[in-house]
């Protein structure tokens, strides 16, 4: 068994079962580290809890509601816009977070009227929001607040709003995964089924585990419409409230992130007999088996294909020209649960990129299997890993970029490497054709960026070269570049015919006029 012990853990030997090294002829049983357990005391996790796997996981992406924290303060402050789970009703979501605000008195003496308050107060706030969804904390279910009562108390005293009740405090599960089932399965439970919605095609799907992080859903439902298919609702990103209600009355369950929601997609096969059918929108060839799946599930294969030579014509050049840039980089893909399977392959086949470490924070078996096979001999495969594991691994590794979350990216920046975040993405979308470029874009800027650069020089010791402040001016121009970029057509019109930085800049930028002496520039 090729368990992998870290120095830093070596007090915590419970932990060697949790991270692998891929060795020469593994088979997916001996490399596997154990996953989706209560968290080790002492190991100092960064795993979220049930209730942020609820709410601010799957929950908060719904964008006409009002989402209610039932707690102290500080649980529904954790879970407030540290994602960029974008909405077309301006973000409504984004903009507002509710708490209950819970005290040391109320723990005492009990929440539920202050619950019924702030209830009332939020629909009166904000009149044309009629929906609400209110989390469960761990003070609150620890003393027993009835939240169902209050919530069905409110509806009958206020006609036209309707609230649904997530009963998912923090110690519902192992980690933030406990609360993607709890919320998953409370829906179809309290909600879906009580409205019938509107058909208007043949071909009708639910998009279930996709939450628009910086516009992924509306990449893939353009997709989904120019097959002439109706999304009936996504779970969750951009999703109506009402729309969610009527998830029993689609023809095929389309499943983005099988971590996260799943679990919905069973119950309505079980119940009301609607297929699932997994699908994934991160890489060309990916996408384009995905889009032909639905094709050919529903008799239209042509407008599958269609779509798919139209978008490879257009983008497969510019992916082309990273992948020849990025041949061999390595790469640390640290993401929360999905994305460590998703990407793994993809990035490599079509990148040129080299995994050589995946790491899953609340991830399950299943996850961790199809996530190492996809890697290749030599590998590191961690579940739930800490910051002190984190930086060993990258001071053996020495990647050139990792794709994490924040708080790991932060720590990673701080010892010189770059970061991607795998979580709310730097410049999204990256679903799609074009997303997908766009992230090779940013692995690109991530690794050779001259910033980057400059952070490497210590400059407490360093000889500092007085030229280095003008690495990006090089970077335009003809010294120093290989010569088969120097003979690009490209680089010789900008850097021949543009000779200042406004003209590159009008070039560049035509939507964003140069303002005359003495004015400010106003974007139209």
């Amino acid at each position: 068994m090729p368990y992998h012990e870290f120095e830093v853990s070596k007090v915590i030997p419970e932990r060697k079962q949790h991270a692998v090294m891929k060795g020469a002829g593994e088979d997916l049983t001996s490399c596997l580290p154990l996953g989706y357990l209560n968290t080790i005391p002492g190991s100092i996790s960064e795993r979220g809890c049930a209730y942020c796997g609820a709410k601010h996981v799957i929950g908060t992406p719904m964008k006409d509601v009002i989402h209610i924290s039932h707690g102290p303060v500080g649980c529904t402050y954790d879970t407030w816009q540290t994602k960029r789970y974008i909405s077309d009703n301006d973000n409504f979501q984004l903009k507002y977070t509710f708490a209950t605000d819970v005290k040391e008195k109320h723990i005492v003496f009990g929440a539920e009227k202050l619950l019924k308050q702030n209830i009332v107060e939020a629909f009166k706030a904000f009149p044309d929001t009629k929906r609400m969804t209110i989390y469960q904390t761990c003070a609150t279910a620890l003393i027993g607040d009835d939240i169902d009562a209050i919530a069905q108390e409110v509806m009958e005293e206020m006609p036209g709003t309707d609230i649904f009740v997530c009963n998912s405090p923090g110690f519902a599960g192992p980690s933030q995964s406990g609360g993607h089932h709890k919320i998953n399965i409370a829906w179809i439970n309290q909600k879906v089924g009580t409205l019938e919605p509107e058909i208007t095609s043949d071909y009708v799907i639910n998009y279930v585990g996709e939450y628009n992080i910086q516009g992924d859903q509306e990449v893939m439902t353009d997709y989904f419409k120019r097959m002439g298919i109706q999304v009936l609702s996504t779970f969750t990103g951009n999703g109506s409230y009402d729309d969610l209600r009527g998830m029993h009355r689609a023809h095929l369950n389309v499943l983005e992130c099988a971590r996260s929601a799943e679990y919905i997609c069973d119950e309505l096969r079980e119940r009301y007999g609607i297929p699932r059918l997994d699908i994934d929108g991160f890489g060309f060839k990916p996408l384009a088996d995905s889009l032909r799946k639905i094709g050919l599930f529903f008799g239209i294969e042509e407008r599958a294909e269609a779509i798919i030579q139209e978008e490879i014509a257009r983008w497969q050049p510019e992916l082309d020209w990273y992948k020849e840039r990025l041949r061999g980089k390595k790469v640390c893909l640290w993401p929360g649960g999905s994305k460590l399977w998703h990407w793994a392959h993809a990035i490599q086949e079509e990148m040129g990129v080299k995994v050589v470490s995946v790491y899953t924070k609340f991830g399950h078996q299943g996850d961790m299997e199809k996530g190492v096979s996809r890697c290749g001999e030599g590998a590191l495969a961690i579940d739930d890993p800490n910051e002190l594991e984190g930086l060993e691994a990258l001071d053996m590794l020495k990647p050139d970029v990792i794709f994490t979350g924040k708080r790991p990216g932060e720590m990673a920046k701080k010892v010189n490497v770059p970061y991607l975040n795998a979580h709310a993405y730097h410049n999204g979308p990256y679903k799609g054709f074009e997303g997908w470029v766009r992230f090779a874009r940013d692995i690109y800027n991530a690794i050779h960026s001259p910033i980057h650069k400059l952070s490497l020089i210590d400059i407490s010791k360093d000889e500092i070269d007085a030229g280095k402040g003008f690495q990006t001016r090089r970077m335009i121009s003809d010294e120093g570049l290989p010569e088969e970029i120097r003979k690009s057509t490209e680089l010789r019109e900008y850097t021949g015919k543009y000779d200042s930085v406004s003209a590159l800049r009008e070039k560049t930028y035509p939507e964003f006029p140069r303002a005359e002496a003495g004015t400010e520039a106003v974007a139209e």
